[in-house]
């Protein structure tokens, strides 16, 4: 399973979901998380609030998605530094973080 790419999908509930905080998170993802070795395809983005139908789940703020050549760049980029710094400059805003890992063919 190693050599399959890695699609690596974070969910961030804010405890302050204003504006400025939203930015500030997708902000934060591009300075600290785009640059990881390794990295297919990267984005960080808000909420559709507008898609609401009964499939739709909007209890979260920002959507970060990032796929991985593979797990073992995935596994790296836990680790590092610029990782690490982005969980210590926002961790505190965060009410819940979710996150979903999948293979992808």
């Amino acid at each position: 399973m190693d050599k399959k790419n890695l699609a690596h999908n974070v969910f961030f509930t804010l405890k302050d979901s204003s504006d400025k905080a939203v930015n500030k998170l997708i902000k934060d993802c591009n300075t600290y998380l785009k640059d990881s070795p390794g990295i297919l395809y990267f984005s960080a983005g808000r909420l559709v609030k507008e898609h609401n139908r009964e499939v739709n789940i909007n209890d979260f703020h920002v959507g970060l998605h990032v796929v991985f050549v593979d797990k073992s760049h995935h596994d790296k980029y836990q680790v590092a530094e610029d990782h690490i710094n982005f969980i210590d400059r926002n961790k505190d805003n965060w009410a819940q973080v979710r996150v979903f890992d999948t293979y992808i063919d």
